[in-house]
């Protein structure tokens, strides 16, 4: 039986095999039919580059159907089980109920309709967009689909309602009153936060492969990503190598003048760019530091001499913006990281391939990511959600 009270929406229809293949394939075909105007409205809302919006919304999100599409049919079987007394016994997966999936303004087209793509295969949903005005328009959800666009006022009424199942994709502060909500109503939910991820660069790196890859992953979509490297820890001597070749990384990246690259992403509102600009004092700005008000442009920034009691340590940054931490060696690393919260991955940068089991041995609950960053994004079906910011399972999985 389906759980709660969601007959409002479609009543047992969504049950059927064929009604959630037919759903999957409508999905597929309005990322097809929308593409333009998913185009236009994340260039209107933060002027991000029409290559990252369809590498990482539109093209995950499609990577996604086509595995849930491959993939529904076993999922659906009844699974046999080990039987004492009975003649026979076996587990049928049956649909949550009415889900409420919550999703941000930083990939306001991945980070709703991946869980959404979930709740189509195994249950039902109601969906809210919070913070990206434009881009919220053509994701008009039909059918047995409801859609709210809004923010904090919205998302507060949408809570007071009973749901079956929450997926929440956001900050820590607003995690905890979606999960004081839930707890109302013994909702069971997934939250997806954020965290301070950091890097470890080790002296013998190839310095400028790494400033390649860390200029990436802090840069894309103006660092407002969850699982972008956050910091970097290095010993002295190379903190002043690196500089050398992240310069190098960023004029290659976007030319001598990122403000005119037409690669290069803008912050979503004014609030956001107050918060980040003003964490540009900690530290020495070794590079970038230029900003523009009007146009929420900060320029790739990097903080030299960061000190952990400094501003832009205290929090997630969120932007693009990536301070070095100095530290004398590996183990001083590890002890660093193991004394602040946990994040969401960690990066290491080294020339000796074993390097992540023993970083992977001394981080409970979090994977050490080798010579990549954003890794845990573009890996397959690995479930890399953590614990105590990052609870439950978020990729590759139908609540």
């Amino acid at each position: 039986m389906e759980m709660g009270g969601g007959q409002w929406l479609c009543g047992w229809r969504t049950r059927a095999a064929e009604h959630r293949v037919s759903q999957l394939e409508a999905l597929r075909r309005f990322l097809d039919e929308k593409k333009q105007p998913i185009l236009d409205a994340m260039a209107s809302d933060m002027r991000k580059p029409s290559f990252e919006v369809e590498l990482s919304e539109i093209i995950m999100v499609k990577n996604e159907v086509n595995y849930a599409l491959n993939n529904l049919s076993s999922w659906m079987k009844d699974k046999g089980v080990d039987k004492n007394l009975l003649d026979t016994a076996f587990i049928r997966k049956e649909p949550y109920g009415v889900v409420l999936i919550i999703g941000p303004w930083n990939y306001p087209l991945q980070l709703i309709l991946v869980p959404l793509v979930g709740a189509i295969v195994a249950g039902k949903v109601k969906g809210e967009g919070r913070g990206s005005p434009h881009t919220s328009s053509p994701l008009q959800l039909q059918d047995c689909f409801a859609a709210v666009t809004g923010g904090p006022a919205e998302m507060t009424q949408l809570l007071e309602n009973k749901f079956d199942y929450i997926f929440f994709t956001g900050s820590p502060q607003v995690g905890k009153i979606v999960m004081a909500a839930a707890a109302k109503h013994l909702t069971p939910l997934t939250l997806e936060l954020g965290g301070k991820n950091p890097c470890y660069v080790a002296d013998e790196s190839d310095l400028q492969n790494v400033a390649n890859r860390l200029v990436w992953g802090r840069c894309f979509n103006a660092g407002q990503t969850c699982v972008a490297p956050d910091y970097v820890l290095c010993s002295v001597e190379t903190q002043e190598k690196l500089l050398l070749a992240l310069r190098h990384a960023i004029t290659q990246f976007f030319g001598p003048e990122p403000r005119e690259s037409p690669d290069f992403a803008r912050i979503i509102s004014d609030k956001q760019f107050q918060r980040i600009r003003a964490l540009l004092g900690s530290g020495r700005v070794a590079i970038g530091g230029q900003t523009d008000e009007r146009d929420r442009y900060i320029a790739p920034t990097v903080l030299a001499d960061v000190q952990p009691s400094d501003p832009a340590m205290q929090e997630e940054i969120f932007g693009p913006v990536l301070p070095i931490v100095t530290v004398p060696n590996v183990d001083e690393a590890i002890a660093f990281i193991n004394r602040r919260e946990r994040p969401l991955a960690v990066y290491v940068f080294a020339s000796d391939s074993k390097g992540p089991v023993g970083w992977n041995s001394n981080r409970r609950g979090v994977r050490a990511w080798l010579g990549h960053v954003t890794g845990p994004r573009c890996v397959g079906r690995a479930q890399w959600a953590g614990i105590v910011l990052e609870g439950g399972r978020g990729h590759g999985w139908a609540p």
